[in-house]
């Protein structure tokens, strides 16, 4: 039943050891887009459940069509769809599900989605939006009645929802990665690539017993100046100078920010350096952080990280710098980007969504998967 010899230890229900399959399959049916039918095969072959019959196409004029074969009236459904590079069919596609099984009588619908796309947009941006919000209304409004995700951008996400949402850690497949599968690794240092992710850096380093190193100085783009507005001076106010503070200006204006150069506070020479965050999508930052490691005297570079999405000519990059390996989860398919990097390495994720859709429909607690997660082989 479980595949790679990998399973969840620890999973009892007091007088005997849980299996992984679910109490009764009759009213499960899982479902699918084209976003990642393999991590879905895997899910469905873990749970001992057939995919349920469920065609998503696109039309000569690219609109979207869904077509279940199979009744489900009266089932609970989960659909399991991911964010990858054609973002907006998958969404499109999510969506599209939801409603037809909320159409089609089911009695719960949940929202398996590995890696929410739009995470990144989840505060406000000059005069753009929060797009999370947005989506995570047009989910709830679909028909989603639950949504199982991992490793979200900002946990504060949860609540742009009207519907519950589980965000599952990978972090116990990192942390075994790192304990198993990196030589010496009581030598390294965890480093955090910018202040802003230092925190999961910490924990890291907490639960490894290690040092951290925070990569500070790192350059942003300029913004570009338009006349409009946003940079006039306040009219001068009129006010009662007797009782009121006199200000050279109306509205003191903001200094600007001014980075110093790229340095690393904390101690990497003669040590591995293992960079972590939640997501690698465009990889220039994270290779301009190791040559800053490299010269520092780190002798080996590791990059962990849950969503690979690996945008562009990330597999070039990687392949050319001074990082020696690059492990993400397989939450997001990046096949294609193996084949053109030998140091992109895989973990498998399967197992924690079957727990996670197993607890759920037999009505266990969730609580289990957020503390007490290990892997045995």
């Amino acid at each position: 039943m479980l595949l790679n010899k990998t399973r969840l230890v620890g999973f009892t229900n007091r007088s005997h050891k849980c299996n992984m399959e679910i109490h009764s399959t009759s009213d499960v049916v899982i479902l699918s887009g084209n976003s990642h039918p393999e991590l879905a095969d895997l899910v469905a072959n873990r749970l001992g459940v057939r995919k349920g019959g469920c065609s998503v196409y696109h039309k000569t004029n690219r609109e979207t069509m869904v077509e279940i074969a199979d009744s489900i009236r009266g089932k609970n459904i989960y659909i399991i769809q991911t964010g990858t590079k054609d973002v907006n069919n998958n969404i499109m596609e999510l969506l599209i599900m939801a409603h037809a099984c909320k159409t089609s009588s089911a009695r719960s619908i949940v929202g398996v989605i590995p890696y929410l796309p739009y995470s990144k947009q989840c505060k406000m941006r000059k005069r753009g939006c929060i797009v999370t919000k947005l989506l995570a209304k047009m989910m709830c409004k679909s028909g989603l009645t639950h949504i199982i995700t991992m490793d979200l951008h900002q946990k504060e996400i949860q609540g742009f929802f009207d519907c519950p949402v589980d965000n599952l850690r990978a972090s116990p497949f990192l942390l075994q990665y790192i304990q198993e599968s990196i030589p010496d690794y009581r030598n390294s240092v965890i480093v955090a690539r910018n202040p802003g992710s230092a925190k999961k850096a910490t924990s890291y380093a907490e639960r490894l017993r290690l040092a951290i190193a925070v990569i500070h100085g790192e350059q942003k783009e300029a913004e570009s100046d338009e006349v409009d507005g946003r940079y006039s001076p306040p009219c001068m106010p009129s006010v009662d100078r007797s009782r009121t503070m006199d200000v050279s200006v109306g509205v003191p204006v903001h200094p600007a920010k001014e980075k110093p150069p790229i340095n690393v506070v904390g101690d990497v020479g003669g040590r591995i350096a293992i960079m972590v965050d939640d997501m690698i999508d465009d990889v220039q930052s994270f290779v301009a952080a190791a040559e800053v490691l490299k010269e520092c005297g780190a002798y080996k570079i590791y990059v962990l990280a849950t969503h690979g999405l690996l945008s562009s000519d990330a597999p070039r990059l990687i392949e050319d710098s001074s990082i020696d390996e690059v492990v993400v989860t397989n939450t997001v398919p990046h096949e294609l980007q193996k084949m053109q990097c030998n140091k992109i390495k895989t973990i498998d994720i399967s197992v924690l969504l079957s727990e996670a859709i197993r607890r759920i429909h037999n009505k266990e607690s969730m609580s289990y998967l957020f503390k007490n997660v290990t892997l045995e082989d």
